[in-house]
């Protein structure tokens, strides 16, 4: 691999930037190609230019032929996100399913008798406000938000922070009465349908859930679908929230 390649892979590496390395196995020639920005390297046909683009669209290495060459495209993923807002009683096992998952996890919350290392050991924790937290990180299509705290003074200022963002998951924990309460507050504060239309709410598949881990498996299980199979933005909810019939 040539110098330059390597240094700017690995500052991509270390900016947490999505890129796709597609070699050449038979000359051994080199190219960084991004989702939305010029490549680097040797010149690649625009065909071949738009399999890596959707291999990076879908996370996933593979090999192809192009005009008789075949070509190795190997995909370099910055890490899964999930910010957690609201260091409640369901955050305690969503955390650890989601550290299973492959995910980063920073769990927020003003409230520092929530969110303290004895009931979150080895956890990212901020005690900040989540809209402070959200507005100065990197909200992108490998991030999920999870806003649990049940009280509009958190989880608002959160939602309308991530709601323009290219973030693939947000949920909202709540009964149906209180996430038609949520939209109705998003909307008289100027977001469209459209916008508010991308929140999960009830929260996690309809599983039945109801124990405090039952539902962070049906948030993580969420999660999953939304991100693998690209599911039409609004969950279904999960029975067994603690929204219950708040």
């Amino acid at each position: 691999m040539k110098r330059d390649i390597l240094d700017r892979l690995n500052a991509n590496r270390e900016n947490k930037r999505l890129v796709a390395l597609v070699s050449n196995t038979g000359s051994g020639g080199q190219t960084l190609v991004y989702a939305d920005a010029p490549g680097c390297g040797e010149d690649l046909p625009e065909e071949l230019l738009s399999q890596a683009r959707t291999a990076l669209a879908d996370d996933r290495s593979t090999i192809v032929e192009n005009d008789g060459k075949q070509y190795f495209i190997q995909v370099h993923s910055p890490p899964l996100r999930l910010f957690v807002v609201g260091a409640v009683h369901i955050t305690q096992p969503l955390v650890q399913f989601a550290h299973l998952a492959g995910y980063s996890v920073t769990v927020i919350d003003p409230r520092r008798a929530f969110a303290d290392d004895d009931r979150f050991p080895g956890v990212e924790l901020s005690n900040e406000w989540p809209d402070d937290v959200l507005g100065r990180s990197t909200l992108d299509r490998r991030t999920a938000i999870v806003t649990l705290t049940h009280d509009p003074k958190i989880d608002d200022p959160a939602l309308e922070t991530v709601l323009a963002s290219d973030v693939f998951y947000i949920g909202s924990l709540g009964s149906n009465r209180t996430h038609g309460k949520r939209l109705a507050r998003l909307h008289e504060n100027g977001f469209s349908e459209q916008q508010t239309g991308r929140i999960h709410g009830p929260i996690g598949l309809n599983i039945g859930a109801k124990s405090p881990a039952e539902i962070a498996i049906s948030i993580m299980a969420e999660i999953t679908q939304a991100r693998r199979m690209a599911t039409p933005h609004g969950g279904t909810g999960s029975t067994g929230s603690t929204g219950g019939s708040a």
